[in-house]
């Protein structure tokens, strides 16, 4: 069972990545912690495109790839980048509370609508997009899909440092999982 933990000093954060960029964007976001010039980026952020989640670093801090429940599954090409080009050594995966990505079948009839309504689509192409492309997104419950995806990419790969997070919407703090 993964559990949350609540960053209210730089003490809390974990040992593992005490240090690290990944510290830093925690002390940054929750602790406010004075900004550092950057001119190259110092860690790769995946979150989802939730548009109530605002994270508080400086500028050229990271790169982000923002995507549904912060899959990076269909995304990868852009972290390989990162870490080869940009030459990334942490990601943070950033989940968070009422993740639309959460129970997608739930959504199936406001989906189809709004491809129908606002997109122009036909009930039966909005349907079949649906049925074809949810099951891919789908995420379950969201701090244990993060945790997931973090030991995933952690074999995919095996040097870089990749930290499972969680931002809750309500109180907009960020919180350690630990696995």
């Amino acid at each position: 069972m993964n559990q949350l933990i609540e960053i209210n000093s730089s003490e809390d954060i974990l040992s593992k990545y005490q240090n690290s960029p990944i510290a830093l964007l925690l002390e940054y976001h929750n602790l406010k912690r004075p900004f550092t010039d950057y001119t190259k980026a110092e860690l790769l952020v995946g979150m989802c495109m939730d548009h109530r989640k605002h994270l508080h670093i400086p500028e050229n801090f990271s790169y982000i790839i923002r995507t549904g429940g912060a899959n990076l599954r269909y995304s990868e090409f852009k972290v390989s980048y990162a870490i080869s080009v940009g030459g990334i050594q942490h990601i943070a995966l950033i989940g968070h509370n009422n993740c639309g990505m959460v129970n997608l079948v739930s959504k199936k009839g406001q989906f189809i609508d709004g491809l129908v309504n606002n997109g122009g689509w036909s009930k039966e192409r909005a349907e079949e997009h649906f049925n074809n492309f949810a099951p891919m997104f789908e995420i379950g419950n969201a701090a244990e899909f993060v945790a997931l995806e973090a030991k995933r990419l952690r074999k995919k790969y095996p040097n870089i440092i990749v930290a499972p997070l969680f931002y809750n919407v309500d109180n907009n703090k960020m919180y350690m999982i630990e696995e």
